[in-house]
C-alpha cells in the first residue's frame, strides 16, 4: 500500500510542477500594459521627447483605437508620425496609418522626438491614439527570450508517458536554470544599464558645471563692463556741467 501512495504523490507534485510551468509560461507570454493612451484632434500635432544616450536600443508602436468594434477604420483617423534625433535626422516617418512600430539604435545622444499628427477634417474628428516608447534594457523583448529559453509542455507530456519520476526530476531543474538563467540576463543588463546611466550623468554633469562656470565668467565680465559704462557716463556728465558752468561764468 505505501508504494501507490508514494507514487500518487510524486504524480501530484509533479502535476504541480506542470500547472506552475504552463502558468509561468503564459505570464511570460504576456505583454506588460505600459502604453501611453492620449486624443489627438484632426489639424493639431502632440510631440513626445525621449532623452536617448548613445548606442542605446530603442523600440516604440502606435496605433489608432477604433471608435467601432464592428466597422472599419475611418479614412479621417488616419495619423503620420515621424521620430526624429536630437539633431533633426529623420529615423522614421509613416504617412497617413493606422498603426507602425519603428526600432533603431540611437547613433546621436540627446533628445529624441516622435510627433503625431493628424490632417484637418471637416468636421473635425477626435481620435484616440495609443503609444508606446521603450529605450535601454525596457526594450530587450524578455517574455520572448523566456519563451525560448523554456520546454514545449508537449515534450513534457511525452516524457511523461516514458518515465514520471524522469520528467519529475528533468522539468524541476530545466525550469529552474532557465529561470535562473533569464533572471541573471535581466540583473546584467541592469547593471550594465545602471552603470552607462551614471556616467551618462556624470557626463551631464560635467558639462553642467563647464556651462555655470562659463555663465559666472561672463556674469562677472558683463558686470566690469556695466560698472565701467556707469563710471564713463557720469564723468563724461560731470565734465559736461562744469564745461557748461565755466562758459556761463558761473565758476
Amino acid at each position: 500500500m505505501a508504494e501507490p501512495t508514494m507514487m500518487g504523490r510524486r504524480c501530484a507534485i509533479l502535476r504541480a510542477y506542470l500547472f506552475t510551468f504552463a502558468l509561468a509560461s503564459f505570464l511570460a507570454a504576456a505583454p506588460p500594459a505600459c502604453a501611453l493612451r492620449f486624443e489627438l484632434q484632426s489639424g493639431n500635432t502632440k510631440c513626445i521627447s525621449e532623452d536617448i544616450k548613445l548606442h542605446a536600443m530603442s523600440v516604440g508602436k502606435y496605433a489608432v483605437v477604433n471608435p467601432s468594434d464592428s466597422g472599419p477604420l475611418l479614412d479621417s483617423h488616419k495619423i503620420t508620425v515621424r521620430v526624429t534625433s536630437p539633431y533633426g535626422n529623420s529615423i522614421h516617418y509613416a504617412d497617413l496609418v493606422d498603426s507602425g512600430n519603428f526600432a533603431f539604435t540611437s547613433n546621436e545622444e540627446g533628445d529624441y522626438l516622435a510627433c503625431l499628427w493628424a490632417p484637418d477634417h471637416k468636421p473635425p474628428a477626435t481620435m484616440v491614439v495609443e503609444f508606446e516608447w521603450r529605450t535601454g534594457v525596457t526594450a530587450k523583448d524578455w517574455p520572448n527570450v523566456a519563451k525560448k529559453g523554456q520546454i514545449d509542455v508537449s515534450e513534457l507530456l511525452s516524457l511523461l508517458m516514458l518515465s514520471a519520476c524522469l520528467i519529475r526530476t528533468f522539468t524541476y531543474e530545466y525550469f529552474a536554470l532557465n529561470v535562473m538563467e533569464l533572471e541573471l540576463k535581466k540583473l546584467e543588463d541592469t547593471i550594465k544599464s545602471i552603470h552607462d546611466e551614471m556616467f551618462y550623468l556624470r557626463e551631464r554633469e560635467e558639462q553642467m558645471q563647464d556651462m555655470n562656470r562659463s555663465t559666472n565668467s561672463r556674469m562677472a565680465w558683463l558686470s566690469f563692463l556695466s560698472l565701467a559704462v556707469c563710471l564713463s557716463v557720469a564723468g563724461l556728465q560731470l565734465w559736461h556741467l562744469k564745461t557748461f558752468f565755466e562758459r556761463k561764468k558761473l565758476l
